[in-house]
């Protein structure tokens, strides 16, 4: 068997032929004066900046060049902000660099980053949201969490577009427990895939407002649903031991891949005491990573995969052309990863969690 001159090869543990990937990570910074855990970290549509979803509600936003912080949104005391995204700049009109973040008691709020100023709140009574995110071209938003639906909004009137649940008695499948991840097709805007609690993955149609096929499967608990820029595959994240990384077919729901949580590189001077107390647990859990967060690389190819959880408290970083390959491995504290993100070009990636700190790596091909 023949392999690509980029990479070189030896016999994997499990028998087969491995692929060494010459992808690296080196640290860019680390933000760590932060006081509360991190939900949700994204980064700016131009790369520029950095947004941070906090524990407390707060949101702030770095600059990429420096990693100071650059401005503060939401401050004094609220409700979790559990998830943000930025708004897509075809949708950006007379207002940049706006964001929208969801929290614990159920608000959608709308963001202008430079003027720190809050556009609009929407309250979903007795809900939490727990995800949210865009379509490509901004027209439409979705939010979904405690109350099993999926709900879109119109960017412009944010009023409710559709909502996407299932019908009594399983006439129309739905979600039958919390949602923790949706996530818009990137070449269809009439379709979302959402994952939670459920073991679940639904399809959804926003034309009919139903589901109009599912993944079994996948216990998703944060933001780890992703779809590739073509479309053609669907990234998973299960917070378990055992097959966290799965590869589906987006036409077929059918399972193309599970990527082992194991071997890897790590990054320079990320390894820390509780790193070496971890080690001494159970075969079993010192090769696995329970999964919170993951996502595919944000290039043409989706050439690479970041994922990170907690037991391990990783994130590991996977090398697409070169089998899977690990190609570099953060360690945190005692608390582990709630968030990934690859910057638009996929030449950074940022990852943040419980421990209150924003790791941010320079991934060189």
């Amino acid at each position: 068997m023949e392999t690509s001159p980029k990479h070189s090869s030896s016999i994997s543990p499990t028998g087969g032929l491995a692929v060494r990937s010459k992808k690296r990570i080196v640290p860019r910074f680390i933000i760590s004066d932060n006081s509360s855990e991190i939900f949700c970290v994204r980064f700016s549509p131009d790369d520029q900046y950095l947004a941070a979803s906090h524990a407390n509600g707060l949101i702030k936003i770095f600059s990429t060049a420096s990693g100071k912080t650059a401005f503060q949104l939401n401050t004094g005391e609220h409700a979790p902000t559990t998830q943000l995204r930025w708004r897509p700049l075809a949708n950006a009109g007379k207002t940049r660099n706006v964001l929208v973040s969801v929290n614990s008691d159920g608000q959608v709020q709308h963001w202008h980053m430079n003027s720190g100023k809050l556009l609009s709140e929407i309250g979903e009574k007795g809900n939490q949201l727990f995800c949210v995110d865009y379509t490509n071209d901004g027209s439409l938003f979705a939010v979904a969490g405690r109350n099993r639906e999926v709900h879109v909004y119109d960017e412009t009137t944010r009023q409710v577009h559709t909502t996407l649940k299932g019908g009594e008695f399983s006439a129309a499948p739905g979600h039958s427990n919390r949602v923790f991840s949706l996530k818009f097709h990137p070449t269809d805007p009439n379709v979302i895939l959402s994952g939670g609690w459920d073991n679940t993955v639904h399809v959804w149609d926003i034309r009919t407002g139903h589901s109009v096929r599912n993944i079994f499967g996948p216990f998703i608990c944060g933001d780890a649903l992703d779809i590739s820029k073509d479309g053609k595959r669907v990234l998973t994240g299960s917070w378990r031991t055992s097959r966290q990384l799965q590869i589906w077919d987006f036409d077929s729901c059918e399972l193309m891949e599970d990527i082992p949580w194991v071997g890897g590189s790590q990054a320079p001077g990320f390894r820390n005491r509780a790193a070496s107390a971890i080690a001494a647990t159970t075969a079993s859990q010192a090769e696995s990573c329970m999964v919170y967060s993951c996502q595919f690389a944000k290039n043409d190819y989706a050439d690479a995969i970041v994922a990170g959880g907690s037991g391990l408290n990783e994130t590991k970083l996977f090398d697409r052309e070169a089998n899977n390959s690990p190609f570099g491995t953060i360690t945190a504290t005692a608390k582990g990863f709630y968030s990934v993100d690859f910057s638009q070009d996929a030449t950074m990636v940022a990852m943040a969690g419980g421990d209150g700190a924003i790791r941010v790596m320079n991934v060189q091909r």
